[in-house]
């Protein structure tokens, strides 16, 4: 089968290969309008709309070269070369920034493509990286790309094996993002805005459980923070959160032990879904224990903050967060995982070109304090919705290593199709 594979140069099969706008954008930034991808906002095989940027209409209709639209292909010139992906539906008209831009002709698919760019045509851009202060991929290098190509069926047949494995890792990963966001809005009614105790005084129903609504009560009082209900206390976040400082030295960790460093934890993401291992440390780290809670103390205005699925060590500039009680940990996760919180520890946190927060600058947070049968209520709620996450997670990890198996055999002809399909019945989850 490999034999009938053809090889084409990018440009022969592309109806347009050209480049993003390249140039100073941060004052053509609005609140709102037309998508714009920057380098960052392309993974391997996905768009990250996490911190994606806006541009007015108008701008966007003067720069018509680096206009997107769906099913176009983008590859990444600087920072992290050769990442590719396509653009989806779901971004109809959208803009980018200093991205390759391929657009398929008729005999070329553009999510086989995007599988081809990731995997084997990996070292066609780390051999084609030009620059002495910032090396990047050109455009030039990208049009003569050599590709293997076989004919449009195969192509599509290919990319739907790979497809849906990572259909489902993206599902896995918006459902996070809707459990995520479920425990937020829960937070918000009872901790918050207090929506049962002001139903209950002004004589509605909070639409409760009866056992849940009689644990609130029905008025609200003056405290330092303003209105609180009744019986509930003004706090700090340390008195109900630790941080369980478990040092470790390099001869201590394990080769295999999962290592998680700032770079692997998203932004504004409780799911962390990626880590490495402790083999070559070389410096001290903390232990984390699955479940417990990373934050990252390095720039905190990032946002990283997330639930450890596994048990492992961490850089040093992440605190490792427990909840001091049972109870309390859904408390303390949706907490310490709030935008308030991470400005809290933003506008606290120390040194000017690398600025770092504390744990004692964490602990003096203060903080509204239910009674402990209403935090154990909430983290009833809680609990189910991390441990799905983290299911997820670890579903998600192994779809992925399927794919990274499949994909160089798949997309260079080494493995047929029905080959691949078969396999995939007998080990995928």
């Amino acid at each position: 089968m490999a034999g009938e594979w053809r090889e084409v140069a990018l440009e022969d099969v592309a109806a347009d290969v050209t480049v993003g706008h390249v140039g100073p954008m941060a004052s053509e930034y609005v609140e709102r309008g037309v998508p714009f991808l920057r380098s960052q906002n392309v993974e391997p095989l996905r768009i990250n709309q996490t911190d994606l940027k806006f541009i007015t209409n108008e701008f966007h209709g003067r720069l018509k070269k680096s206009a997107l639209s769906p099913g176009d292909v983008v590859i990444v010139r600087t920072g992290k070369p050769g990442a590719c992906a396509v653009v989806p539906q779901a971004l109809p008209v959208a803009n980018c920034s200093d991205l390759v831009i391929v657009r398929c002709g008729p005999e070329l698919d553009s999510r086989f493509l995007a599988y081809y760019v990731n995997s084997v045509a990996a070292h066609h851009v780390n051999s084609h990286l030009v620059g002495a202060v910032q090396q990047h991929f050109n455009v030039g290098s990208a049009r003569t790309m050599v590709i293997r190509l076989p004919d449009l069926p195969e192509q599509r047949a290919i990319a739907h094996i790979l497809g849906t494995l990572d259909d489902k890792i993206e599902l896995n990963r918006r459902m996070s993002e809707t459990l995520e966001a479920m425990a937020r809005a829960l937070f918000k009614s009872w901790f918050v805005d207090f929506d049962p105790v002001r139903a209950k005084a002004e004589g509605r129903d909070p639409g409760l459980p009866q056992a849940l609504t009689d644990l609130f009560p029905d008025r609200l009082v003056d405290s330092e923070l303003g209105e609180i209900p009744e019986g509930w206390e003004v706090g700090k976040f340390g008195d109900v959160a630790v941080h369980p400082r478990r040092g470790v030295r390099p001869e201590q960790i394990e080769a295999e032990a999962p290592y998680i460093a700032l770079e692997h934890m998203p932004k504004q993401c409780i799911a962390l879904s990626d880590w490495a291992t402790g083999d070559g440390l070389e410096s001290n780290k903390f232990e984390f224990k699955r479940g417990e809670i990373l934050f990252g103390k390095l720039r905190p205005y990032f946002h990283k903050v997330g639930v450890a699925p596994v048990d492992g060590v961490c850089s040093t500039d992440i605190v490792v967060l427990a909840a001091r009680a049972r109870a309390w940990f859904g408390f303390v996760l949706v907490h310490a995982s709030s935008a308030e919180f991470v400005d809290y520890t933003d506008a606290g946190s120390t040194g000017t070109k690398m600025p770092r927060t504390s744990w004692n600058e964490m602990a003096r947070y203060e903080l509204t304090l239910p009674p402990e049968p209403i935090a154990k209520a909430f983290d009833d709620f809680v609990k189910p919705l991390v441990e799905r996450i983290t299911a997820d997670v670890h579903e998600s990890r192994t779809l992925a290593a399927l794919r990274d198996t499949l994909l160089p055999k798949l997309i260079s002809g080494e493995l047929r199709v029905k080959d691949a399909e078969r396999f995939i019945e007998r080990v995928s989850p």
